[in-house]
């Protein structure tokens, strides 16, 4: 068993490597909950929201607007080896998505999507937070110049304000992986969504074994096209391999191989011995091992 505590972040692929020191923050708080006596979980949920209180992010905050120019849906999953599993799935109107996919863990249910999980949320106590920041409003922005190149979104429109919008790609993540140094793992993950996107659209952050998984022999994290990442199961594709006793870089390369190199993929993840990152694109990261 593992004697030391091991914390990996991630922003997101495709994301600059100028917000890293967002993920440093992010893993420095997460080390100061391992140090309170908090468990891998609550480290890794700190680790979370603190890059959804970023804004660089594109999760909490930080998330991107869908197509109507008024929307934001979010996505968020935890996960540890002492049995807690939550998510939520098109969350609206929360500030930080993570904390209430962390109370899902203590529901009855793992998974709750949409108005089911806002109604949560607020019968939780989190109360109600739309505030776009500059940089999505400005990128949705953008958005109007491109309306000619998708006209995918125009047949399948699917929100309530008519289509006057088009394309731009946000598919970034935010995520992290934890070993505590009494062996457990945890992983949290959350997302802002992408754009463009369709009005309830998922991707693999809340989907178990798609985006994260935690098992007695490590977690994982992704982060990428989401649409992509749920075709190879790729965090459970991932932990299988580790658990196999795979070096820890060599099967997170091996995950990124999967993928044709057009399309965005990175990974982190923790062993009982191990702490690594892979990417094919810019992804900001901060690992942190510290003796208990």
């Amino acid at each position: 068993m593992s004697t030391a505590h091991a914390i990996v972040v991630h922003g997101g692929a495709g994301t600059s490597r100028e917000n890293e020191d967002g993920c440093t923050l992010a893993a420095g708080l997460a080390l100061a909950a391992l140090r309170r006596g908090g468990d891998a979980l609550d480290a890794a949920v700190a680790a979370v929201v603190s890059m959804e209180d970023d804004g660089r992010f594109n999760a909490g905050t930080g998330s991107v607007l869908c197509l109507d120019g008024q929307t934001i849906e979010m996505d968020a999953a935890v996960m540890d080896t002492r049995g807690r599993l939550g998510g939520v799935a098109c969350i609206t109107q929360v500030k930080n998505p993570v904390l209430v996919a962390r109370a899902v863990a203590d529901s009855p249910h793992w998974l709750l999507a949409g108005d089911g999980a806002t109604r949560f949320a607020r019968a939780g106590g989190h109360p109600p937070f739309h505030q776009p920041t500059d940089k999505a409003r400005a990128a949705h922005a953008r958005l109007l110049a491109s309306l000619g190149e998708r006209p995918a979104f125009a047949r399948l429109w699917n929100y309530e304000r008519p289509l006057d919008q088009a394309a731009e790609s946000a598919c970034d993540t935010v995520g992290a992986v934890v070993r505590g140094a009494d062996g457990h793992f945890a992983v949290a993950s959350s997302t802002g969504g992408s754009a463009p996107s369709l009005l309830g659209r998922v991707g693999d952050t809340p989907i178990i074994g798609s985006g994260f998984y935690a098992g007695p022999d490590g977690a994982v994290a992704a982060t990428g096209i989401g649409e992509q990442i749920v075709r190879h199961l790729l965090a459970f594709t991932v932990y299988q391999w580790i658990a196999a006793g795979t070096p820890l870089e060599q099967a997170l390369q091996r995950g990124i191989n999967l993928f044709d190199p057009a399309v965005a993929v990175g990974l982190i993840a923790v062993s009982y011995t191990e702490q690594a990152t892979c990417s094919n694109r810019a992804m900001p990261r901060a690992i942190i091992r510290e003796f208990a």
